[in-house]
């Protein structure tokens, strides 16, 4: 019988590609029930139901958590400023991409700030943040907590400002006391706590567990790890193709 060879380590860190991947498999689930409820296929209630909401918190979480930790590997492998203003601007085009195509199918409560403009915002403070080495755990937790101290002032002692952070011009820092009416919606505050934990967590995990992360993965892991290196592709081209495929189901169905 044939042994089977052992898997060496990956030049890429496959670990953290496949966690990526599962992202985009949990994201893609979730957009096609969105779907099925936005055709009236199977109506659901995804803006108060809490076994939607804290679905997409949970997703959108994970996401960010592997951005902070591809940061991580960046500020590893020294990563230049030329390398990454590439890929930021990948990201930006992108969040452009999805700000046009999301007018164009809810005109008015299209995506002006979604995960990929908190993204493009946040990747850059990351970069900026990435030799704070453990006081990125401090920072997380100060940046995951101030909207909620925020929100006490705004509706108390600061109430006049309130109004300026509620505005389109400042609400993407997310300091605000009513949710804009979008269909996305990642500001700066809190997501940028969960990015830097991302970032701290990958920076442990290079020092203490580097063997571990970058072991090259097998059978369906690789799947998955394939598809997180393609995640901003995937990304873009998804809810297209399903919202397209069943626009056309529906059409042939009369």
């Amino acid at each position: 019988m044939p042994k089977t060879a052992p898997c060496r380590p990956s030049s890429r860190f496959d670990r953290v590609d496949a966690l990526r991947g599962l992202a985009m498999v949990w994201m893609t689930v979730f957009h096609f029930c969105f779907d099925l409820s936005h055709f009236a296929l199977w109506p659901q209630n995804f803006l108060g139901d809490p076994f939607w909401t804290w679905q997409r918190t949970a997703i959108v979480s994970l996401f960010l958590l592997c951005a902070g930790m591809g940061q991580a590997i960046a500020w590893d492998q020294r990563q230049t400023w030329g390398r990454f203003r590439r890929r930021w601007l990948q990201v930006a085009a992108a969040a452009l991409l999805v700000s046009v195509g999301s007018y164009l199918v809810f005109p008015r409560s299209y995506i002006y700030f979604g995960v990929l403009h908190g993204m493009a915002v946040m990747l850059v403070l990351a970069r900026c943040m990435a030799g704070w080495g453990r006081w990125l755990w401090l920072a997380g937790g100060i940046a995951l907590a101030l909207p909620w101290v925020m929100g006490a002032l705004l509706v108390g002692p600061w109430a006049a400002v309130a109004p300026w952070f509620d505005a389109r011009w400042l609400n993407w820092l997310g300091l605000v006391t009513h949710k804009p009416f979008t269909e996305d919606y990642v500001p700066v505050f809190p997501w940028l706590g969960v990015m830097c934990w991302g970032l701290a967590l990958g920076q442990w995990l290079l020092r203490r567990q580097r063997a571990w992360l970058a072991v090259a993965l097998s059978g369906p892991m690789r799947g998955l790890a394939l598809m997180g290196r393609w995640s901003l592709s995937y990304y873009l081209l998804h809810q297209p193709v399903m919202m397209g495929g069943l626009t056309l189901w529906l059409w042939l169905r009369g």
